[in-house]
């Protein structure tokens, strides 16, 4: 599976991506505010393991996608759409950028696309995700691809020895900001 914009693409991981994804997947300050990592070495091959194998899966219900600066041809991030119920057409998205990556609208350009896939392809209802309320990039990108703030979870998990808070925000289908905007 491979989805296109004006400067990524998103495509699946593959095992030769193991250097590209533990520069980022290793950094301290990119998973700052994540729920995993840093990684080790043996961390990074376990990922790219589980999301080689969900690539093939029947149904479908995980789409972890390699970000690629297409001027660079460069793994710069990923991205993942994981569908947590069929019945309900729920999914959550989630998305991470190598450090020299932010700021230059990656990570909206990445989710609004993998929204559109999700609405338009997958026939989701909603499409939901969180952050910690502290990751101001990670909230302005929600709320720039148009996904509204529906609520705060207090102390929600455990990590690094304290308890953390996240945000949800929610797009749907029948209104998603993904419909006005150019893929």
């Amino acid at each position: 599976m491979e989805l296109s914009t004006r400067r990524l693409l998103l495509r699946e991981f593959r095992a030769s991506d193991h250097a590209a994804v533990h520069t980022f997947a290793s950094d301290t300050e990119v998973t700052h505010y994540t729920d995993w990592g840093p990684n080790s070495p043996s961390d990074t091959t376990t990922f790219l393991t589980e999301v080689t194998q969900d690539a093939t899966s029947t149904p479908r219900h995980r789409f972890a996608l390699a970000v690629v600066n297409r001027e660079h041809n460069a793994l710069i991030g990923s991205i993942e759409l994981r569908v947590v119920s069929t019945s309900h057409q729920r999914a959550e998205i989630g998305y991470v950028l190598h450090r020299h990556s932010w700021g230059k609208g990656y990570a909206s350009e990445a989710a609004i696309t993998l929204l559109h896939f999700g609405f338009d392809e997958l026939g989701l209802h909603k499409i939901s995700a969180t952050c910690d309320p502290n990751n101001a990039a990670s909230t302005r990108v929600l709320t720039k691809i148009g996904m509204r703030l529906e609520g705060h979870l207090r102390e929600h998990l455990h990590l690094r020895g304290r308890w953390r808070d996240r945000l949800v925000y929610a797009a749907l289908s029948d209104n998603h900001p993904a419909q006005d905007t150019p893929r």
